[in-house]
């Protein structure tokens, strides 16, 4: 647009020229902008680390909490680098701290240990170090033969800067340094630089060096989410008569018995009144014929919902009952977390806004098409009452805790929203911080990588569909290494009641055997569908389908667990060897080692002084032999050490020497090694 000029020739723009001056002025003053202190230390790439802060780090009560940072200076200059850290929200404790030591390459690394439940945060503090610049320079002159004397009188009002900082006696010894370093500087002088040094640095003020901007958050959980054993069963098939159905009162009856397998956790699938609108029959027929019980999954009748029990399994009183006497044996009695409702659940009469309706006002009920779930409607998360469904939804978790639950599976958490998961697993934690989520999630990684970030303690994998040595070895070394180590807890499961796998499906005992072994040796959380893998169930409903013939889901099963084929006495004694070495219990030291056979699986976990060793035959049919090629230095051996390899599940012994040595499976025995590395002498080499 052209500019107006008046009758002297002059631009009628003063508006214009004034908005143009006030640019200027805010150029000018953010370029001259001096700040108010001098460049200290840049601290950047600070781990463990979720989404810059925004989620926590997960760990568990003992856990060491090793940070690095990348932290460095402009010249020359020394820095000191240090964690603070201390315990949040509650019970918040004052800042404690560690120097980080330097790594090379600018890379810092610091340890502490969490010692209790709840969320604890870590801070990484910078400064340029004057002091230890002056020791570094003056030593370094001093060992070249040329003369300090400007260097000691540095060094004298450095230290006389630092007692201006202190009370009277820590000033005194600051005065004394000063007064020693001007009046000779012999070796005695010398040694005391170090002890200056450290002095100074304890008198360092986070307000006068750089913090990492972002003060990381860990949330500790207690022991259990750090190692457990799972062991899932249906109480309505749990009676030891086959002309009756199961009660809790039978569950009760075998906890003796599933504690002394070793199973630290029995996991109750749905144990609320069924509905019969749509319930589906025997092997998910879409019509239920007289006396079929439906699936647990359809939760509420006329009996109530999700705070109410099937009449059929016995009373709340009894379910106290059984939890009562889990915890005398040691063991948690975990529920589902199934938010859904049948179409007879008393919600749908009470609060129809908690539910979608079609177009024709029909309730929607659940779909993943092709497949279908009539019996099933979805509760509406975003609905125009979501307050009070949310808060419906967090009284039914807080009445459960309140009868002893301290441990949740979630079913299909991935159909909800993340925000709701998020709101609600922190309103548990806010008074309950020990409560255990774990996630059953089958879908996305992403997604399933979301549950974990957003407060989910452990979740489900992909280890049923991992079965390979390629994909074994790809899959637990993306699963045991950070950044995702640091957040998703895998619990991996050889069966669910939705999946049976074909290689169970074609496989032989040794086949679960195998199966088990992975799951225990290369996850510290893992489980299995009770008596039907003990017993070694594998008939698929039809060709091609991962789901069980005659499955516990649409009817009633009784189990013989007394079979002479029974894998009872296997699995407690794997789960005896779990508890009996401490490298089982973690994570974070699976290694694979390699061995010339592509049907052979070898690992290592490592704690202290605690080596295991484990070889596994994946196929179900063949012997399968090969030599291994040890990593000796995560063994805890050297390159010419005699050490025995005692074998966990025979007694079996070997002497070996190097890492090269010859194994041997049969999957008709034992198609599985589970060593513990026993060093016997170091060689001459």
């Amino acid at each position: 647009m052209p500019l107006r000029v008046g009758a002297a020739g002059q631009c009628r723009c003063s508006g214009l020229v004034s908005l143009g001056r006030n640019v200027f002025r805010v150029i000018e003053e953010f370029v001259l902008r001096v700040p108010n202190r001098p460049e200290q230390v840049e601290i950047n790439r600070v781990s463990p680390d979720v989404d810059g802060g925004r989620y926590a780090v997960k760990r568990v009560v003992g856990d060491p909490v090793v940070v690095e940072a990348d932290a460095f200076t402009y010249g020359h200059d020394e820095i000191a680098v240090r964690l603070d850290y201390r315990r949040h929200g509650r019970g918040k404790t004052r800042w404690q701290s560690v120097w980080m030591e330097p790594l090379g390459n600018d890379r810092w690394r610091g340890e502490f240990t969490v010692d209790r439940v709840g969320e604890f945060r870590f801070r990484v503090v910078a400064w340029r170090d004057p002091i230890a610049t002056w020791r570094r320079d003056i030593v370094a002159k001093l060992d070249a033969g040329q003369d300090v004397d400007l260097e000691r009188e540095e060094g004298a009002q450095l230290a006389e800067g630092a007692a201006k900082r202190v009370g009277p006696d820590d000033g005194k010894l600051l005065l004394t340094w000063a007064n020693r370093l001007r009046t000779k500087f012999d070796e005695a002088t010398r040694a005391d630089l170090e002890q200056l040094v450290a002095y100074d640095r304890s008198l360092l003020d986070p307000d006068d060096g750089n913090v990492f901007e972002q003060t990381s958050t860990i949330w500790v959980d207690r022991p259990l989410a750090g190692c457990s054993a799972w062991y899932e069963l249906f109480p309505r098939s749990a009676s030891p008569d086959a002309r009756r159905s199961g009660t809790l009162a039978d569950v009760a009856d075998r906890i003796e018995t599933i504690a002394a397998m070793g199973f630290d956790v029995v996991y109750l699938p749905p144990i609320h009144p069924i509905g019969v609108t749509h319930r589906k029959g025997a092997n998910n027929r879409t019509q239920a014929q007289p006396g079929d019980p439906g699936s647990p999954w359809a939760i509420g009748g006329a009996d109530g919902g999700h705070t109410a029990i099937h009449p059929g399994l016995g009373t709340l009183a009894d379910f106290d009952r059984l939890v009562a006497a889990a915890n005398g044996y040691g063991v948690e009695i975990a529920l589902d977390l199934a938010f859904q409702a049948s179409p007879d659940h008393p919600w749908i009469r009470e609060h129809p806004r908690w539910f979608r309706h079609r177009p024709d006002g029909s309730l929607a009920f659940a779909e993943n098409p092709p497949k279908k779930y009539e019996d099933i409607v979805p509760f509406d998360f975003d609905s125009e009452d979501r307050a009070g469904l949310w808060s419906a939804l967090l009284d039914v978790v807080r009445f459960w805790i309140d009868h002893g639950v301290r441990v949740f599976r979630v079913d299909n958490p991935h159909t909800k929203p993340f925000l709701f998961w998020e709101w609600l697993i922190a309103q548990v934690r806010a008074k309950q911080p020990d409560v255990v989520f774990l996630a059953e999630a089958f879908t996305r990684p992403r997604v399933m990588e979301q549950l974990a970030k957003i407060g989910f303690t452990e979740s489900y994998t992909y280890f049923t569909w991992r079965n390979t040595k390629h994909e074994l070895i790809e899959y637990f070394t993306e699963l045991t290494t950070p950044p995702l180590s640091d957040y998703f807890r895998p619990n991996v499961w050889p069966n669910t009641p939705d999946i049976l796998h074909e290689t169970l499906q074609h496989g032989s005992r040794g086949t679960f055997i195998a199966r088990a072994v992975l799951a225990a040796g290369l996850s510290a959380h893992y489980g299995i569908y009770g008596p039907v893998f003990e017993l070694q169930e594998r008939a698929a409903r039809e060709p091609g389908s991962e789901e069980y013939l005659d499955s516990e889901k649409y009817q009633i099963r009784h189990w013989d667990n007394d079979r002479p084929d029974s894998l009872r006495h296997f699995l407690a004694r794997l789960n005896e060897i779990r508890r009996a070495h401490p490298a089982l219990q973690r994570n974070d030291s699976l290694r694979f080692h390699d061995i010339d056979n592509g049907q052979l699986l070898c690992w290592s976990k490592s704690w202290g002084s605690d080596h295991v060793l484990v070889v596994v035959n994946l196929d179900p049919e063949s012997v399968q032999s090969g030599w291994t090629s040890l990593d000796l230095s995560r063994l805890g051996v050297g390159w010419d050490d005699d050490y025995v390899v005692r074998d966990l599940l025979t007694g079996a012994s070997y002497d070996w020497r190097g890492p090269h040595n010859f194994v041997r499976l049969d999957p008709a025995s034992v198609p599985a090694h589970v060593f513990a590395v026993e060093r016997v002498n170091a060689g001459s080499g």
